[in-house]
């Protein structure tokens, strides 16, 4: 999930669930032919693109082309990421909602539990063209372990390393990191003078959280037990939390300043050489929108303990991307079934995908050669063989929060000079957790 923004849904999910009711009535369909089909379906687009206007430019065309292939009109609206939750929630809540919209793919199993998102059955996948069709890793971000899945994958991403070649090369660094530990003395001989070695993006909770579930799982934790009681305080999710909080308070790679970004500025800092690398998702078209010109930067997989990326301990990123779901009372399933189809076609996938810097989650559109370049064949592998979903667990949106906050906090006490030990560590998390329960 690409989200760039903090929110405070915990409570709102509690009231959801208490009001979703399958048969109240939704959808926006209007219109339709003789035989009483609906001939207009409501789209709500998550903010993929550089504004909101740009992602209209971008998904208008495809619209009109699947109402030319099929006589039903698209209505879009692109909703910001700033508002997109609590507007699916409300939609739930009220069963007045969308046909088809899309959700950050961490909210999956959250969204499951509404009971408002039409679930994706043999049937409902065979409608859209199987789920076989689908990455393994992709798949496993649509719903609960377990559950029938309420949403198809529709964008993919995934963390890189991102480095400049001339300051590594300056440094007398012939290669990237391979280790966090070779990551460390890179960062350090890449630091002075005002640089940095590496640019996180510390205010940011969505960011913090994508870094501490990988940094937990290389350190063999898992944040929810099989039964899905929270286990935020394991030794191996504080030993990992620490380990990425370090870059501020003990490695000193990363600028106190970066404690307070929340608003892609580590990705401008890298961009203008303030700092020499960046952990980031799909950062390509960004940092050439700062003016970084592709051949100026590197790719490489994210490092692990070990140096070699895979399942288990070794995954070096998150599932990251977007699903698309059918609110279930939509007046018209069949055209929204129709619509996920075309949506996640080989051909639309390139289309969509292609615009965006991201990679098609359908196994035959990520093998065409326009993402097969040396940063997307990064990600497009990551995603195929060491990337792991965030848990999929109902309350995983407010784990975020909580924990995502909690490594704020932490790099906030880094940034000030405050110790951040073992036991700071357990202690913001234990307090995590017991807001949990």
């Amino acid at each position: 999930m690409r989200v760039r923004v903090r929110t405070a849904i915990g409570a709102a999910f509690g009231a959801t669930l208490l009001a979703a009711l399958p048969g109240c009535g939704g959808g926006t369909s209007t219109g339709g032919d003789s035989a009483g089909h609906p001939k207009t379906l409501t789209y709500w687009a998550s903010n993929q693109g550089a504004s909101l206007e740009d992602d209209k430019a971008k998904l208008t065309p495809e619209l009109q082309e699947f109402e030319k292939q099929t006589g039903i009109k698209v209505k879009l609206e692109v909703v910001p990421w700033t508002d997109l939750l609590n507007r699916i929630l409300g939609a739930a809540s009220s069963g007045q909602g969308p046909d088809v919209l899309n959700i950050g793919n961490t909210w999956s199993a959250s969204l499951q539990t509404t009971g408002a998102l039409l679930p994706f059955d043999d049937k409902n996948f065979a409608q859209v063209g199987g789920r076989d069709r689908f990455q393994d890793s992709a798949l496993a971000s649509t719903g609960a372990q377990g559950k029938t899945p309420t949403a198809v994958p529709l964008y993919s991403l995934a963390y890189g390393l991102y480095y400049n070649k001339k300051m590594f090369a300056d440094a007398g660094i012939a290669k990237p990191p391979a280790t966090w530990d070779e990551l460390v003395q890179d960062g350090k001989r890449l630091t002075g003078g005002g640089h940095y070695g590496l640019a996180i993006e510390g205010g940011n909770v969505s960011e913090n959280i994508h870094h501490a579930f990988v940094f937990a799982k290389q350190h063999g934790a898992d944040f929810f037990d099989a039964a899905g009681r929270p286990t935020f305080t394991s030794q191996g999710a504080v030993d990992g939390i620490k380990q990425y909080v370090d870059f501020i308070a003990r490695d000193k790679i990363a600028a106190p300043g970066n404690a307070e970004y929340a608003q892609n500025e580590s990705v401008a800092d890298f961009a203008t050489g303030k700092a020499a690398m960046l952990l980031w998702q799909a950062a390509g078209p960004n940092l050439q929108k700062h003016g970084m010109k592709p051949d100026q930067f590197g790719v490489a997989p994210v490092p692990v303990q070990s140096g070699t990326p895979g399942p288990g301990g070794n995954i070096d990123t998150m599932v990251a991307g977007i699903n698309i779901a059918v609110f279930k009372n939509s007046g018209n399933l069949d055209g929204a079934l129709k619509f996920v189809k075309f949506m996640t076609s080989d051909a639309e996938q390139k289309k969509i995908n292609g615009e965006y810097g991201s990679i098609p989650p359908v196994k035959t559109a990520s093998q065409d050669p326009a993402f097969n370049t040396p940063e997307l064949t990064v990600l497009r592998n990551a995603i195929a063989t060491s990337a792991a979903p965030l848990p999929q667990v109902p309350k995983e949106s407010q784990f975020e929060e909580l924990v995502g906050g909690a490594v704020k906090d932490l790099l906030a006490d880094a940034a000030a000079g405050r110790p951040v030990t073992t036991q700071s560590v357990q202690a913001r998390l234990a307090k995590a957790q017991q807001q949990m329960q």
